[in-house]
């Protein structure tokens, strides 16, 4: 069995349940539960549809996500997230350039690097290196004032631990930001990369060993193996190349947000809502919701 669900923008709550009708007779689907009325609902179904993608296609234009997946086991017992541009809303690798008044300059490698046209770590270094000289204490400003949480995060968080969950964020990005979204957001640990700092000032360099995107597959192999969980148990969230190794290896996988080149390597890909997809596409109702 799997299950079909159709999630619109929780700013714009425009699915409709004649649409809702329409694709589960198309489909031969079971009765529509609504998770949350105007916005996400969910109908079982014998088999995998053979026309997924274009009916996929046919939703996005209409504002609508579709996630179609294995009806067992789909609720997960750990979240494996990255940070920049999935959890918060920037990166912060600009973030910091713009403050040092290269911002344009490193947004593009920023950019092409997320997206699987550079090498993480040499685009990694390239960026940092423009950093240099620049004043550590920049780094809570940043956090102050250019730091926005991506919509449902607080939910995510919250929902799944009070149901057992674990949750982990994983980030190509810096430890002096990971640290603060973790605590801010309720995960259980963080691991990133680490700005080195002499003298007050940045010094244009990471410690290494450099966590990109073979570190992330690895998190995900050690986390689960420490909490005796199956990997098929996580559900892992992103956005840029650097994320595909363990989306793929996570027993969901979803892109959010995600570069173009990115989605179309996953199955589950949400373009129009935010992070409480992710406990609707594993059956959680808007009524399960915790702290929202």
């Amino acid at each position: 069995m799997f299950i079909a669900t159709i999630l619109a923008n929780p700013q714009a709550r425009n699915l409709e349940g004649s649409l809702l009708e329409s694709l589960r007779n198309a489909w031969g689907g079971g009765d529509v539960v609504w998770l949350n009325p105007d916005e996400t609902a969910e109908f079982p179904l014998p088999a995998m549809p053979d026309n997924r993608w274009q009916v996929w296609e046919d939703l996005q234009a209409m504002g609508l996500d579709l996630v179609v997946q294995p009806a067992q086991g789909r609720r997960r017992r750990m979240l494996l997230a990255d940070m920049d541009s999935t959890m918060i809303q920037q990166e912060c690798i600009d973030e910091l350039a713009d403050m040092a008044g290269v911002g344009a300059h490193v947004a593009g490698i920023t950019a092409r690097a997320m997206n699987g046209e550079l090498d993480f770590e040499a685009a990694l270094l390239e960026r940092v290196a423009l950093l240099r000289g620049l004043d550590a204490g920049v780094i809570d400003q940043v956090l102050r004032e250019r730091i926005t949480y991506m919509p449902g995060g607080a939910a995510l968080l919250a929902t799944m631990k009070a149901n057992g969950g674990h949750a982990a964020l994983v980030s190509g990005g810096f430890t002096a930001f990971t640290a603060q979204v973790a605590k801010t957001l309720g995960f259980d640990e963080n691991r990133a990369n680490t700005l080195l700092v002499e003298a007050g000032k940045l010094t244009g360099d990471v410690a290494r060993p450099i966590l990109g995107r073979q570190a992330k597959i690895e998190a995900l192999e050690q986390i689960s193996a420490r909490l005796g969980i199956a990997e098929a148990d996580v559900i892992a969230v992103g956005d840029g190349a650097n994320d595909l190794g363990m989306l793929a290896r996570a027993g969901t996988g979803v892109a959010l947000h995600a570069k173009p080149s990115v989605a179309a390597q996953c199955d589950v890909r949400i373009n129009h809502g935010d992070l409480t997809a992710l406990l609707y596409i594993q059956g959680y109702a808007r009524t399960d919701f915790v702290g929202a």
